[in-house]
């Protein structure tokens, strides 16, 4: 059976959940083999073998920390050449699409981004995307070289599936272009302590209805009661109630949790490009007619001022 490179998502050795969603996709189209890249990437090496890495390819250099995408495209291209799989998976973040494109540049292949689901097919592993506002799904493949496929967390449930996971060194020879772009400082997140959005397998948004900086209050006791991360439209985030990186939308975040929440938001096909990917969506606007009710598997015509205290308090009685 072929195998298939796994772009591996880690902060110091921590594996991130999307990684682990895309051993479980690899192992349907091939045999996973993980690539970890940058400080502590042996330390990623059990969590990947139990997740069905049957090799775990690393190079820690400081260049990984030191400058912008490039030095893990050119460590890509080096896998790609020596194993020469029968795809590249890579988790679908702002960095991951960057770095998928690039590569695919690099070794004269076709790209799929923001996939929600692959399999293997009769000519090479079939992709699914979800478009248009979840109006249609496509299913395509790369008819050119080694397929590159970006595909968004919360796409498949994590499956453990203990492996050999051997780690072994990656020859990696940085190109002139490695040094372009230089991390000159770093300032760390201030930590909310709820989940990253992107990541989230629930999140609770606020729009134009929360009406003020003071009113998201609400919205974060949902989130918190319900262990989510907090999202916002455009619209909350232009009038200045929340900050730009909670941005759900086409100009903003893609989010796809299994349970989107959507509190005082229209459904404005901006918006609803960032999270019509989401399982399942329940709507809270006053508005019987907003278009968001459109696109939700549930519904709630009402305030949200006096529908989402009482979710929050629901959900901490159930909860004991």
């Amino acid at each position: 059976m072929a195998e298939v490179l796994v772009y591996v998502d880690h902060v110091d050795g921590a594996v991130r959940r999307p990684t682990l969603e895309l051993l479980t996709l690899a192992r349907r189209i091939g045999e996973p083999v993980a690539v970890a890249l940058g400080s502590n990437a042996e330390k990623t090496a059990s969590t990947l073998a139990g997740h069905g890495a049957l090799r775990v390819l690393t190079h820690e250099a400081s260049e990984y920390a030191d400058y912008l995408v490039v030095p893990k495209v050119d460590a890509l291209q080096a896998a790609v050449e020596a194993v020469s799989p029968a795809a590249v998976l890579i988790p679908s973040s702002a960095e991951g699409k960057e770095i998928a494109a690039r590569l695919a540049l690099r070794i004269g292949s076709g790209i799929i981004t923001d996939a929600v689901d692959v399999e293997a097919g009769d000519e090479g592993p079939v992709a699914t995307q979800s478009v248009f506002a979840a109006s249609f799904t496509t299913t395509s493949r790369v008819s050119k070289g080694t397929p590159v496929i970006t595909v968004k967390p919360n796409s498949a449930a994590v499956e453990a599936a203990p492996a050999v996971g051997a780690v072994e060194a990656l020859n990696v020879s940085f190109s002139d272009q490695t040094t372009g772009t230089k991390v000159t400082s770093r300032t760390p997140r201030e930590s909310t302590g709820r989940p990253e959005l992107t990541e989230a397998a629930i999140v609770v948004s606020g729009g134009r209805g929360v009406n003020g900086v003071e009113n998201f209050a609400i919205i974060e006791a949902l989130a918190d009661s319900l262990g989510a991360a907090v999202g916002a439209s455009r619209a909350a985030v232009d009038a200045g109630w929340y900050p730009h990186t909670n941005q759900v939308g086409q100009t903003g975040k893609s989010v796809s949790p299994q349970l989107y929440i959507a509190s005082g938001i229209s459904g404005a096909i901006q918006h609803r490009a960032g999270m019509q990917t989401s399982k399942t969506i329940v709507a809270i606007n006053k508005d019987a007619e907003a278009p968001i009710f459109e696109l939700a598997d549930y519904g709630v015509v009402g305030d949200l001022f006096d529908v989402v205290p009482a979710l929050t308090e629901e959900v901490k009685t159930r909860k004991g």
